[in-house]
């Protein structure tokens, strides 16, 4: 893998009604390295209709993800497998606590390329929200016409 990366992270949120599941998709270019049998992946985040940019770092190995984010919105999410962990959101409009029971991590590794699937459900303020995943797809730039197809 190297250094460059594109990464997509995709999210699905379940709703509890039967309604269709949400997605939500960002492609962004970003910094990879692997340190002591962990990954890393560092890329920013811009919201429409802020200026300051979320810094995000993930860093992942086997039945762990962890999530950083510094800037508009500041939290640092845990997700490890079979667990549940509870974190404050802060966000522009107030804080929120959040907690997250991961049910199930999956790494898939390539030599220009790492998926990792996550599934776990979400509590917002110590109440059920709803159940979600996360697909977290890191390639080499040099292959980001895969992204394009």
């Amino acid at each position: 893998m190297t250094k460059d990366v594109l990464v997509s992270l995709r999210g699905l949120q379940f709703e509890q009604s039967d309604g269709d599941p949400e997605q939500i998709e960002t492609i962004t270019v970003g910094t990879y390295y692997e340190k002591n049998g962990k990954h890393y992946v560092i890329y920013d985040e811009v919201s429409e209709g802020f200026d300051e940019p979320t810094k995000n770092r993930m860093k992942f190995g086997e039945h762990i993800l962890e999530l950083t984010r510094t800037g508009l919105v500041n939290v640092h999410m845990v997700f490890e497998e079979n667990r549940k962990n509870m974190t404050s959101y802060h966000t522009p409009y107030g804080n929120i606590m959040i907690g997250i029971d991961t049910k199930q991590i999956q790494i898939s590794q390539q030599e220009d390329r790492i998926t990792v699937t996550v599934n776990y459900a979400l509590d917002v303020n110590y109440e059920f929200l709803a159940d979600c995943k996360i697909v977290l797809d890191i390639r080499s730039k040099e292959k980001r016409e895969a992204f394009l197809l």
